[in-house]
């Protein structure tokens, strides 16, 4: 039976959808049959951050309405054969409501160790929505202080039904170094939840989500299927005398 893991984090704009997409995409390079599911009705965009738009012919909204089975919904990943996508739909008609979504998930669970739920942002019935469909939750936030605020709001409503894990999402190992930058940890012990990762600000998975910091996400997967903590460590390019020239030229790009 699949882990049921809803990744969300109060806000926009905190990276919720990459670090779906992307963590699907390492723990199926682990083999694990991995279903991405957008719950993001409306405005959803986990099937473009997948680069998988072109390939959608039905949505979870037809899933529901019974106009096709779940697995005619399915889009598969290009490279990653145990990678599949259940895309929401752009505009729906009526009310999709958590027992509906529920009845879908339970018909897909016996065949997919993960399934990952793409949450709205916010903490509004489509927030609710999504949580109740999940036994884990993966609250994903910046080091900033409105972010950390936020986070906190959303683990404050998941905790006591649902194992809460924290992201620390951006991190630039420069700032934290100069000390102009909430530092991993520091988040961890604001949030006092399970540290699951750490992840960099990173240029090129910005623009292409399919790209970049893998390392970094391998050892989120790492993490998230072996009970491991080891962290990506963003500051360590940017110590002793070189890595003070480092910080030094980044500032001035």
């Amino acid at each position: 039976m699949a882990r049921k893991i809803v990744i969300t984090g109060g806000k926009g704009g905190v990276g919720k959808t990459t670090v779906c997409a992307k963590l699907g995409i390492a723990l199926a390079h682990m083999s694990k049959r991995v279903l991405l599911m957008d719950l993001d009705i409306g405005l959803n965009n986990l099937d473009v951050a997948m680069q998988l738009e072109d390939k959608v012919v039905f949505d979870l909204v037809d899933v529901i309405e019974n106009r096709c089975r779940p697995s005619q919904a399915f889009v598969q990943d290009e490279t990653e054969p145990t990678l599949y996508v259940l895309p929401s739909c752009h505009l729906a008609k009526r009310q999709i409501s958590a027992e509906q979504i529920k009845r879908v998930v339970s018909r897909l669970e016996d065949n997919f160790e993960f399934i990952l739920i793409d949450c709205p942002a916010g903490l509004d019935s489509g927030f609710r929505r999504a949580a109740s469909l999940a036994d884990e939750a993966i609250v994903v936030v910046t080091p900033h202080l409105a972010s950390v605020r936020d986070a906190d709001k959303t683990v404050a409503e998941l905790v006591g039904n649902t194992v809460v894990n924290v992201v620390v999402n951006r991190v630039r190992g420069d700032l934290v170094a100069n000390g102009e930058m909430l530092s991993a940890f520091e988040v961890f012990s604001l949030l006092g939840q399970n540290a699951l990762g750490v992840l960099p600000e990173n240029d090129e998975i910005n623009c292409n989500v399919l790209s970049g910091c893998s390392a970094a996400f391998e050892l989120l997967a790492d993490n998230l299927v072996n009970g491991k903590q080891q962290m990506f460590d963003c500051v360590a390019p940017y110590k002793g005398l070189f890595g003070r020239l480092r910080r030094k030229l980044k500032r001035n790009a």
